[in-house]
């Protein structure tokens, strides 16, 4: 019986009744060491009878080695392997290391959903000590966690706080359950049924003061202190000292005994026959067995430690005691037993852990295989290891600058896997003169303090050192700052710094053109540098803008460049594609939907975002908001936009600015539209500054703010008018117009837009020279603007400048044909992404690995968009033109 704990056992049953009934789930058990985690987790194993059960847990040796928990829980099931597709089948296989190549974590995630789900029956995974997961098993983990929502599927983690890494970063959006100390109550019960003789209530009170409602506490003070020491009330352990309680016991052991249990501990796997074989390297007689199982464990009648098919300790405590209570020699011994009869050729980067964890002091050759380790573990997608494995083999280095280096690249990869405390103590062991320090500080300060202190310093610093010695590495630090500076703040000051930037070779890199660009923006102005930066901007494959492609974006942009817009975008989500970056794939979904968004291509750009935030959701991550943002303001939908910006962070403020005078704009709230415009434009932020020029020059005019229409229309005109591009020269033409009642300007906006792709803009030009012509009095020559512009704005879906068009073609005479509501308007995003992948005879299976889905998922959605819509089969999805 478990005692007060009535609330966290429904909590699990109520998450296993879901389950059986296709409502999957999953649940996080938090709580300090010996607070009831395990006993729980037993709990919902023994209430599962009806579940298939599947087990890994955590181990603190085993977070160097990546996928190894997910391989754990795995196990049992992979002799289904060849039943996957042939690419998920694949990259399961290199993930296990039984492929070679890198592994791709989406697809090893749809993956382990397949293997897992696509089966007969209700499925528990269990996961004990998550706080000891790998990197990778712990993305995996939580992806498939997040995934089995209309899955016969539960998934239950323990995660040990405050002991330990803490809650690994991918498992902190799940649903949790924190467990508490037990009620005074429930706690005395639970001690009375521990003792085994009347106690004085006195010493009861304080037994129950010093554990602390911790029941593993109860169940071992009384077993440390024995009723002698209990009746008198001396000699009590000190509070929190429920690991006490087992290295007490431990001491009873003889040596031998002590020593076979320490390979056990230092050996995560509980593989019998490694166990066996380095306790007989070490000598160890059969009689050690024998002592260490008939020690008491945590439970009457229950070993601390079970020798079976599996060597399993009754408590992670227990473990975790046994090896804190060997001595170092002991620990390194054993370590060194395991490294040798452990399998080189199977399993390499064990062996070379065992070995690192037995070396007393430096050692190049360990530190060597170390190092090939980290690179076998970069290549399985492993990057949380491999820093392990680099960070180790540091500290077993002699040599200062091979030292150096490996510091370095540890603190690399730490960063790059979100350990910046880690990183930062990294560095801190570092000659802070040596350049490459100061260029991973800037990239940390970014990441930590985002918007707040000045990154870009220590890579203006570190481009200052190499200067003289290494001008090419100087002036690709100047730009990284530049970028920097962009997101950060601070570019003024970064622009000045790099006019000192080192001369450009003769034979320029694309990086160095962009440099030398950007510095000429800064200080002439935009027709000066749009000579220097139009070539390389237009050029979506040039070199520069595959480490940064961010500021090419914003710099296609500036310089009103759609096709580099849209290159750059395109090329970025391929890389991502076939990477399989977290990273890299969301940034080039969120800017293809952005550029697709201009185009008036609306559901396009839904499901560039459905697919986007499918993986954030599936990894844990925040969506990138700015293309929601950018679609929502066009649609003029007023308080879905209001709902949206309320979540925008601090650096997404202006973004969200100019998406305010966009929304107000096409709802005629010309006053606040020319506020929110004002607000974006005058920051001067690279692109965002440029587009938020025309919304304030139509506001302004609106509102009868000549002069400050004017200026901005000044401001417009150089910048488009320098990139010579059909887009900036469009919109120019008709914001001119605007400015000077000038109707040659219209028809040259909409002769300049025609060509081109950007269906909004074009839709735009047509509707302000529509409104000029019907003040005018000349109606039906505005009729035709008129309704070209409610044709375009309608059928893309920019309901409120649509509704501008539909009202001043009344005041023309005329009825604009009404809108009916669209088939998709009441579905969600990722709804209207699936129907429209159907409608093109995708299969489930084909919808779910696109939005890393399993295909019950898939069928879920489709009976709810079937329902929306009154259809009844996937073939009447074919019909629907706004869903192809």
């Amino acid at each position: 019986m478990l005692m007060g704990r009535d609330q966290e056992v429904a909590r699990l049953e109520a998450l296993l009744a879901a389950a059986r009934q296709g409502r999957g789930g999953a649940l996080v058990l938090r709580g300090e060491p010996g607070i009831g985690k395990s006993a729980l987790l037993e709990h919902v194993t023994r209430a599962a009878a009806d579940f298939q059960v599947m087990r890994a847990s955590g181990a603190e040796f085993e977070m160097e080695l990546p996928f190894a928990a997910l391989h754990q829980l795995c196990a049992p099931v992979l002799e289904h392997l060849p039943a996957l597709p042939a690419r998920h089948r694949q990259a399961l296989e290199v993930a296990f290391g039984l492929d070679a190549g890198a592994p791709d974590p989406f697809l090893v995630g749809v993956a382990t959903l397949g293997l897992l789900v696509e089966r007969d029956g209700p499925l528990l995974c269990v996961v004990d000590d998550a706080q000891w997961l790998d990197h990778a098993s712990a993305q995996a983990l939580v992806f498939l966690a997040r995934r089995v929502s209309a899955e016969r599927v539960a998934v239950v983690f323990a995660v040990r706080e405050p002991a330990g890494p803490g809650v690994p970063p991918e498992l902190a959006g799940l649903p949790g359950l924190s467990l508490g100390a037990l009620r005074e109550a429930d706690a005395r019960s639970l001690l009375r049924q521990a003792l085994r003789a009347p106690l004085d209530e006195r010493v009861l009170d304080r037994i129950l003061a010093e554990a602390r409602g911790n029941p593993l506490a109860l169940l071992e003070l009384p077993r440390t202190a024995g009723l002698a020491g209990m009746a008198g009330g001396f000699d009590l352990p000190p509070p929190g000292a429920v690991e006490q309680s087992f290295r007490s016991r431990l001491e009873k052991l003889p040596p031998e005994a002590r020593l076979l249990l320490t390979i056990a501990a230092a050996d995560p796997v509980g593989d019998p026959g490694v166990l066996w074989r380095a306790a007989a390297l070490l000598g160890v007689e059969d009689g050690a067995t024998a002592a260490a199982a008939a020690l008491p464990g945590t439970e009457d009648g229950a070993a601390l430690v079970e020798f079976g098919a599996r060597i399993r300790f009754s408590h992670p405590l227990a473990r975790s005691a046994v090896y804190r209570t060997a001595s170092a020699e002991e620990r390194r011994r054993a370590h060194a037993a395991l490294a040798a009869v452990s399998d080189p050729a199977a399993d390499p980067d064990r062996v070379a852990w065992h070995r690192a964890q037995a070396s007393p002091g430096p050692d190049e050759e360990v530190a060597a295989e170390l190092v090939r380790s980290a690179t076998r573990a970069q290549a399985r997608g492993g990057v949380a290891a491999a820093a392990a494995f680099l960070e180790r083999a540091a500290a077993l280095t002699l040599d200062p600058g091979l030292r150096a280096d490996r510091v370095l690249a540890a603190a690399e990869a730490k960063l790059s896997v979100g350990a910046f405390d880690v990183a930062a103590e990294l560095l801190s062991t570092l000659d802070p003169g040596d350049p490459r320090v100061d260029l991973l500080r800037g990239r940390l300060s970014f990441v930590r303090h985002r918007g707040g202190d000045r990154p870009a310093g220590y890579l203006l610093r570190a481009a200052g050192r190499l200067a003289a010695t290494d001008p090419a590495r100087s002036r690709a630090c100047y730009l990284d700052a530049i970028e920097m500076g962009v997101f950060a703040g601070g570019l003024d000051e970064v622009i000045a710094a790099a006019r000192q930037a080192p001369p450009a070779p003769s034979e320029r890199s694309s990086s160095d053109v962009v440099l030398d660009g950007l510095v000429t923006l800064a200080t002439e102005g935009h027709r000066a540098a749009a000579g220097i930066l139009g070539p390389v901007v237009g050029d979506a494959d040039a070199d520069v803008w595959i480490r940064r492609p961010s500021l090419g974006f914003m710099l296609a942009v500036e310089l009103w460049d759609f096709d580099a817009l849209h290159g750059i975008a395109t090329r970025v989500a391929a890389a991502g594609r076939r990477s399989g970056s977290f990273h890299m794939l969301p940034i080039g979904l969120a800017m293809l939907a952005t550029a697709t968004v201009y185009t008036g291509d609306l559901g396009a750009a839904m499901e560039l975002i459905s697919e986007e935030e499918a993986i954030a959701a599936a990894t844990g991550a925040a969506p990138l908001v700015y293309p929601r943002i950018h679609l929502t303001a066009l649609r003029g939908r007023r308080e879905e936009a209001a709902e949206l910006f309320a979540t925008v962070g601090p650096h997404m403020t202006l973004s969200a600015q100019w998406a305010t005078a966009v929304l107000n704009n096409g709802l005629a709230d010309y006053a606040t539209a020319m506020k929110a415009a004002e607000r974006a434009a005058g920051h001067g932020d690279l692109g965002l500054a440029g587009l938020a020029l025309p919304e304030l020059i139509e506001a302004a005019v609106r509102c009868g703010e000549t002069e400050r229409a004017r200026s901005a229309l000044a401001t417009l005109s150089e910048r488009a008018r320098a990139g010579g591009r059909a887009w900036g020269l469009g919109v120019e033409a008709y914001a001119r117009a605007l400015v000077h009642d000038d109707e040659e300007s219209y028809r040259e906006a909409t002769s300049l837009l025609e060509p081109t792709p950007l269906a909004l803009y074009r839709a735009r030009a047509h509707l302000l020279y529509g409104e000029w012509l019907r003040r005018r009095g000349r109606r039906r020559e505005a009729r035709a603007e008129l309704r070209t512009a409610h044709d375009l704005l309608s059928g893309c879906g920019a309901e409120s400048f649509a509704e501008r068009a539909a009202g001043e073609l009344r005041a023309t005479g005329e009825h604009a044909r009404g809108r009916s509501a669209r088939t998709s308007d009441h579905l969600t995003v990722q709804e209207v992404h699936i129907a429209r992948l159907v409608a093109e005879g995708a299969t489930s299976k084909e919808v779910a690995a696109r939005l890393f889905l399993s295909p019950r998922t898939v069928d879920a959605h489709l009976r709810n968009i079937f329902r929306k819509l009154g259809l009844t089969s996937r073939r009447q999805l074919r019909g629907l033109p706004e869903i192809r």
